[in-house]
């Protein structure tokens, strides 16, 4: 099932009166953009990804070239660099939102974007109206715990086995 995640513009953006500005960016493979890859990049408004894009398809082609290779070889080249952009298409959509001060919402699983709207909005509204569900409810607490940090969970180091050795041989350089 596809996964959405939902961005709004940071100033005042995580109002429901601006929610016909939050944006469902759903996760995985991008077709149209695997086959139309500037084009999709245009039409989604991705300036900088297509100008890198550009750049990075100029070099490519002047190396493969310079190497020797033949045009069947630059072709499947081609589809290979095509194919990427189709897996990272939603990746790239969403760091652009990011640079332009867009934040993350949430997060939605849904079988299509109206169903991811309508998900978002129930879960959203019953958030602003300080109702708690707890078949939505995710923690996102703060960050993961980290070693050498005083104060934390993890901060002294994981005890070692009685024999203190870790792995497959009982004792230190025996017979393997």
């Amino acid at each position: 099932m596809p996964v959405y995640t939902v961005h709004a513009p940071s100033p005042g953006g995580a109002d429901l009166r601006a929610g016909d500005k939050f944006v469902f960016v759903r996760d995985g493979f991008h077709f149209w953009a695997m086959i139309f890859g500037p084009f999709w990049l245009l039409w989604n408004r991705l300036w900088l990804v297509l100008i890198g894009w550009l750049i990075f398809m100029a070099a490519f082609h002047a190396g493969l070239s310079s190497l020797g290779l033949g045009r069947s070889s630059i072709f499947f080249a081609d589809i290979v660099v095509a194919l990427l952009t189709g897996l990272e298409a939603s990746s790239l959509r969403r760091w652009t939102l990011s640079r332009g001060k867009w934040r993350q919402l949430d997060i939605v699983v849904a079988e299509d974007r109206d169903t991811a709207e309508r998900r978002f909005f129930e879960r959203w509204s019953q958030k602003q109206h300080g109702i708690v569900n707890d078949q939505w409810a995710v923690d996102r607490g703060g960050p993961p715990p980290t070693r050498g940090v005083p104060g934390q969970q993890f901060s002294n180091p994981p005890p070692l086995p009685a024999g203190g050795i870790i792995g497959l041989f009982p004792e230190p350089g025996g017979s393997r």
